[in-house]
């Protein structure tokens, strides 16, 4: 088992420590750093998903991809474009097409805020917008019949921007369930670690 674990964005690989602390997983997890992937390159989803491509493609074996919102969505796209190189998939927080209208919102919001407050994002200002203005497009619509292993489905119960999109991949997807964590809100590895640890050890005990 090679379990891969995806950080948001204005997360690090550090979001994933309590998680996998419980899930007694420390050892054989990798926490790839998604803001060090873009470094020296543009920040663009494009650049991001290619170096995270060759991350993966550095194991033989077939990978357990887990990725929350950002992290979410480069795993959901490398298991359409490699499924037999997916062993299983969790996404959380994930949308499957880009809310175009709240991004450009977002954005404009972005646009005012000093530089300061986007440090803890591993990014400077510039580059946060650049990358989410290059996500815009996205939409995986109808390309995620392509994804076949089982699937996790989890969102927070307080995240209203991404239960919809969780709710319909639980339908379109092959192979899928839904978990709701309760009381939590977008980032669930961080708000709910143990909770989410629970919801991942019943659901890898079932992957073949």
């Amino acid at each position: 088992m090679h379990p891969v674990y995806l950080h948001g964005l204005g997360q690090t690989p550090a979001s994933w420590e309590k998680s996998i602390a419980q899930l007694g997983a420390a050892e054989y997890s990798v926490c790839p750093n998604l803001i060090k992937i873009c470094q020296g390159k543009q920040a663009t989803y494009k650049n991001l998903y290619e170096g995270f491509s060759k991350t993966c493609a550095e194991f033989d074996e077939p990978i357990d991809l887990c990725g929350l919102s950002l992290g979410g969505v480069l795993a959901l796209n490398y298991t359409i474009d490699h499924p037999k190189k997916v062993r299983s998939l969790v996404l959380i927080a994930t949308q499957y097409k880009m809310p175009k209208k709240l991004l450009k919102v977002q954005n404009i919001i972005f646009q005012f805020m000093p530089k300061f407050m986007f440090q803890q994002t591993g990014f400077g200002k510039k580059e946060f917008i650049q990358l989410c203005k290059t996500m815009m497009e996205l939409d995986f619509s109808n390309s995620i019949q392509k994804v076949s292993c089982p699937t996790l489905i989890v969102c927070g119960e307080r995240d209203s921007a991404n239960k919809k999109a969780s709710t319909e991949l639980a339908v379109f997807l092959k192979d899928a369930e839904l978990q709701i964590i309760s009381g939590s809100g977008h980032e669930v590895n961080i708000e709910a670690p143990e909770r989410l640890a629970e919801v991942l050890r019943a659901f890898y005990k079932k992957v073949p």
